[in-house]
């Protein structure tokens, strides 16, 4: 136990004299945060909007109010034919173009059904879909509307002529309730998938490069011809690695919590424990790495492409498991980041705790035993 502490005691201070170290590890993930946390969001408002208005009547003067009043629309230009909406959209100036077609106030007051056209730009696919979604609810809702006050006024005209019982024609209302996310914050949903990515960040890259930068300068040669065995000089060289994730992870969380206000619904102990089986994965990858390559780059390069990007393309974070294709479905389940993924999601927005994620936990800490496990049996304890 003494060789260990003394191996641990050892890389905390090279940690703090390595000056190119510390603030990657500690300022680096912070951020890392602040950058992506503010950019991560695909909460799509103040559309710019072309209109086209060749009715010019009351009806679509109000029409249009109900899109600039959304705050979803912003009026960027107007134009008198369809035609003229081209440059607008080639060039950027709108992403959205709302056509009143003629007659459409006459078709409100005979109550048909007026045309109105929204035309969209769809190189940027999911503001098309978003700005669509917008236009259809308001549209939805000025013809609710609509229907709304005719069938007032014809209560009141039965009701002048002495009739009863009359009752409006039936609908199917639907009344929408998202739980866990009420205003569907993207936010929400891209913030603490930062996280993992912090702590793979200190404890995958990091680590891997520390061990060839070992092998470079010389220094592993004097660990090898010292007593200490194997597996000491393993958890020794892991362990400062180790706390600075756990660190990070408490600093990220606040900010998660109170910069960008995300609600932490379930417990911060339950979180905590539940990211030490993914830290031992992470680790235990980086020494895997640092076994497969010859210098520093090799492990930063093999880190990234190799291991970090395969695994937050596939682990659920940025793109729904459910719309990849079934092989590639099948893939992820060897993903250790997808069911990481579960816990961070499920702690922070459901409350979820160890009576709903223990599959997880159990998965993730076969995950970390099997890659430290492989690590070790790499890792000797001499030169190749």
């Amino acid at each position: 136990m003494n060789g260990l502490l003394r191996v641990i005691w050892k890389e905390f201070l090279h940690l703090r004299r390595d000056r190119q170290m510390i603030p990657v590890l500690l300022v680096g993930p912070i951020v890392q945060l602040l950058a992506l946390g503010y950019a991560a969001n695909m909460d799509v408002t103040d559309i710019p909007m072309v209109l086209v208005d060749q009715d010019r009547t009351a009806a679509s003067r109000e029409l249009v109010e109900r899109f600039t009043g959304s705050g979803y629309f912003r009026l960027a230009g107007s134009e008198d034919t369809v035609r003229s909406v081209d440059p607008y959209l080639v060039e950027g100036r709108a992403q959205v173009a709302l056509v009143i077609s003629a007659g459409y106030g006459d078709a409100v007051g005979a109550h048909r059904a007026p045309k109105v056209q929204v035309i969209a730009d769809g190189t940027d696919s999911n503001s098309a879909i978003l700005g669509l979604g917008y236009a259809t609810r308001i549209i939805s809702d000025a013809s609710a509307g609509r229907i709304r006050e005719e069938m007032e006024r014809l209560g009141r005209e039965a009701a002048s002529r002495g009739r009863s019982g009359y009752s409006s024609p039936g609908r199917i209302e639907m009344v929408p309730r998202v739980w866990y996310n009420p205003d569907l914050k993207s936010r929400w949903f891209f913030v603490p998938a930062i996280l993992a990515m912090t702590l793979m960040l200190t404890t995958l890259i990091l680590p891997s490069m520390a061990v060839v930068r070992e092998k470079e300068i010389g220094t592993l040669e004097q660990i090898i011809v010292t007593p200490i065995r194997p597996w000491q000089l393993i958890v020794g060289k892991l362990f400062p690695f180790g706390v600075i994730g756990v660190v990070n992870l408490l600093a990220v969380t606040s900010l998660v919590v109170l910069l960008f206000g995300v609600p932490l619904r379930g417990h911060l102990g339950v979180l905590l424990l539940m990211t030490l089986p993914f830290l031992m994965t992470t680790l235990g990858l980086g020494l895997l790495v640092s076994t497969l390559v010859a210098n520093q780059q090799q492990a930063m390069m093999s880190s990234i492409f190799l291991v970090m990007v395969p695994m937050i393309y596939l682990s659920g974070l940025i793109f729904p498991i459910e719309n990849m294709p079934r092989p590639i479905q099948a893939v992820t389940y060897a993903i250790p980041l997808r069911y990481y993924n579960n816990v961070i999601r499920g702690v922070f927005l459901k409350g979820s705790g160890f009576s709903v994620l223990w599959p997880e936990m159990l998965t993730l800490l076969a995950f970390g035993l099997a890659a430290l496990a492989l690590a070790s049996l790499r890792f000797r304890k001499r030169l190749d």
